[in-house]
């Protein structure tokens, strides 16, 4: 029979309950014998057994009904009452609750930025932890684990037996064993014993005995004149050996001059083939081309691009940004002066310096090609900033250079040092203020012109070891007669007590002897190589300093100026007033002809646009006005006579390419049988231009 045990346990007493399945009388019999050495129950549980155990087959019915024998433990607590036994205690309950954990946990949101409460809190504590070693054996673990010993151990043994060692030791018989049996020594490092005895060395002893070292004492005394007189002797001896260094590298110099004079008989010297003339080149050319290849699109746009878009523009054209020219030597200086070089049109040299008076210090002259775009070729320091360069005609590697000191200096770019090879000097009568623009002389014998704020105009001959100066004009003071005669007393004294400073000239194309000089008062002065004292003609119109003024290259009598008053006029030399004036209500800062019209010229502002007139097109206002440069003023402009482009110079040290639209470069219309060449039709485009804007017009002489 199946018989379940529920076990309760009160205060002093043990319950147990026995529940049991129908079973037979015999099974019943049985049941009661097998119970009988229990502890005798209670009067009221025998009663109540016997009554069911007398109802015979009528009990049945009950006997799967729970039986109730109350035990009295052994530690039970005696003198307690039935009624107290009997009482039923109430159950105590463990809940799975730790007393010592938080009821909430308030934590800070990241996501709100508020502190949120967390009523989720946990209950578990761990008194003791540990990790089992044990493993099921009939699990896969444990089997795998069995067959890895195993297989660790049939390697032992196999390799105890291979290492066995067949040598038979006998041993000294031992007392206490039955029998003396040989046992075999096992050898596990595999290696062999040998054992051998030497004689041990004799030890001798040997002494020699030699004479002392002969020994001098030195005795002396160290001051602190003795240490300067030491000093001072090592730095002349230094001195004495770079100064001998310099004089054998300058005596290399003059022998490599002075190579090829005759009754000289010079060795040839092994260069290195690194440092060789042909490596230069080859690397210079190398240079260019991976300048060239890693710039192919802006290449390409120099010699092909055409903007199709001038063809639906009403007269109007665009530039097109190609380059920038820039290099660390330029960095916080301004461009000062571009010129372009006369034999190679994709060489010009650019001035560095400042206009800012008070923050003046070193310049340089770069020289830049079209070539490479990266790097100048050539360039040169000088010890004040550049204020004006320009390339000689003929000689193209001699470069003219005017300094903010006064001083004009004399570069030849084809030599190996960067060091001019004329300078002016105090001794050789140098201008005492800026030299404002420099310009190379036509004549036969090498001599350029310079213009000064010192009020001279002077003309400097290349001799044979220096400058020889000639002054050509002093800019006399001139005042504008007013009402009555002391003004002109007035004048008579500012003549002979001060001097007008000038700012830039130009010589005329056609007539050598003429040239224009613009002074810092607003006036701009005809004069001549033959007459140095007097102008020959005084043309009033600006209100403020001259900055440029440049003859036109195709008219022999128009001529244009740009002033810092905003403004840029055309003049014809034969009138005293301007023929034409532009405000461009912006510091005008340079201006330039055109070398493809004779009516298209370029001005630009401290704004940063570019502004460019075709004075055949329309005679009011510009055909283009783009800004070329961000916070940035410009500074000088100048068109290329063999390519489609103008650069221009900025305050930030850098020049900016850009390649005219083809309605900015416009030739002159040639009908059809007319046997007029360029320049008599671009003569006659702009005197139609003159005979518009002027009532009459005089005759060219």
């Amino acid at each position: 029979t199946s018989t379940s045990v529920r076990i309760y346990r009160h205060q002093s007493s043990l319950t147990y309950t026995v529940t049991r399945a129908k079973m037979p009388p015999q099974a019943k019999a049985a049941a009661k014998a097998k119970a009988s050495p229990l502890p005798q129950p209670s009067a009221q549980a025998q009663g109540g057994g016997n009554d069911h155990a007398d109802d015979g087959d009528a009990g049945d019915e009950y006997d799967n009904m729970p039986v109730v024998v109350r035990v009295k433990p052994k530690d039970q607590i005696l003198g307690l009452t039935d009624e107290q036994l009997n009482k039923e205690q109430p159950p105590r309950v463990l809940y799975p609750q730790n007393p010592r954990a938080p009821h909430n946990v308030t934590e800070f949101s990241f996501k709100e930025k508020v502190f949120k409460r967390d009523d989720q809190v946990d209950q578990t504590v761990f008194h003791f932890s540990m990790d089992g070693s044990i493993l099921l054996k009939d699990s896969q673990e444990a089997i795998n684990q069995e067959e890895l010993r195993r297989a660790k151990e049939d390697e032992r043994k196999k390799r105890e037996a291979a290492e066995k060692v067949d040598v038979e030791i006998e041993e000294d018989p031992d007392p206490n064993s039955r029998d003396n049996d040989k046992r075999l020594l096992r050898n596990q490092f595999n290696f062999s014993d040998r054992a051998s005895q030497t004689f041990n060395p004799s030890l001798r002893d040997r002494g020699v005995t030699t004479q002392p070292p002969p020994t001098t004492r030195v005795k002396g005394e160290a001051t602190q004149f003795s240490i300067y007189d030491k000093y001072i002797e090592d730095i002349l001896a230094q001195q004495a050996k770079e100064e001998k260094a310099k004089k054998h590298h300058a005596g290399e110099d003059e022998e490599g001059a002075h190579e090829g004079h005759p009754g000289e008989d010079k060795k040839p010297k092994k260069q290195d083939p690194f440092y060789s003339d042909q490596m230069k080149a080859s690397l210079k050319l190398m240079e260019r081309l991976v300048n060239q290849n890693a710039e192919n699109e802006i290449y390409m746009d120099f010699t092909y691009f055409e903007d199709r878009a001038d063809e639906f523009r009403e007269n109007e054209g665009t530039l097109l940004p190609l380059w920038r020219f820039a290099s660390e030597k330029s960095k916080r200086k301004q461009v000062t002066c571009i010129k372009w070089n006369p034999k190679y049109p994709d060489m010009f040299a650019v001035g560095f310096g400042s206009y800012d008076f008070l923050k003046q210090g070193n310049g340089v002259v770069c020289c830049f090609t079209l070539k490479n775009t990266r790097h100048p070729e050539y360039f040169f320091n000088t010890d004040s900033g550049v204020c004006a360069l320009d390339w000689h005609s003929k000689y193209p590697n001699l470069c003219a250079v005017g300094l903010y000191d006064g001083t004009v200096l004399v570069f030849d770019v084809q030599a190996k040092n960067r060091k001019p090879i004329f300078q002016s000097t105090v001794r050789s009568n140098k201008h005492t203020d800026p030299v404002w623009e420099v310009r190379w002389s036509t004549d036969e014998v090498l001599s350029f012109y310079s213009v000064s704020s010192d009020g001279r105009v002077s003309n400097w001959q290349l001799m044979k070891n220096k400058l020889e100066p000639e002054e050509v004009m002093e800019l006399k003071l001139v005042s504008t007669p007013g009402a009555g005669g002391a003004a002109e007393g007035e004048s008579d004294e500012t003549s002979l007590t001060g001097l007008a400073g000038g700012t830039c000239f130009d010589f005329h194309k056609f007539s050598e002897h003429l040239f224009l000089v613009g002074t810092e008062e607003g006036r701009i002065h005809k004069c001549s190589k033959a007459y140095s004292g007097q102008y020959l003609e005084t043309y009033e119109g600006h209100t403020m300093a001259v900055y440029t003024v440049r003859w036109n290259p195709f008219h022999p009598r128009i001529f244009i100026s740009a002033s810092a008053d905003w403004t840029v006029k055309i003049w014809d030399h034969m009138m005293k007033t301007p023929v034409m004036s532009f405000d461009l209500a912006q510091a005008v800062g340079d201006v330039a002809w055109g070398p493809y019209s004779s009516t298209v010229f370029a001005a630009i502002t401290a704004d940063g646009h570019v502004n460019v007139y075709d004075l055949h097109v329309n005679r009011h206002e510009n055909v283009c006005h783009q800004r070329v440069v961000k916070k940035a003023k410009l500074t000088h402009v100048v068109f290329s006579s063999s390519y489609p482009i103008l650069l221009v110079g900025d305050d930030r040290g850098g020049v900016n390419c850009c390649k005219l639209s083809p309605n900015l470069r416009k030739p002159a219309d040639k009908k059809e049988g007319d046997s007029k060449t360029e320049a008599e039709l671009q003569v006659d485009k702009m005197n139609h231009l003159l005979t518009m804007v002027t009532e009459t017009v005089q005759p060219a002489q």
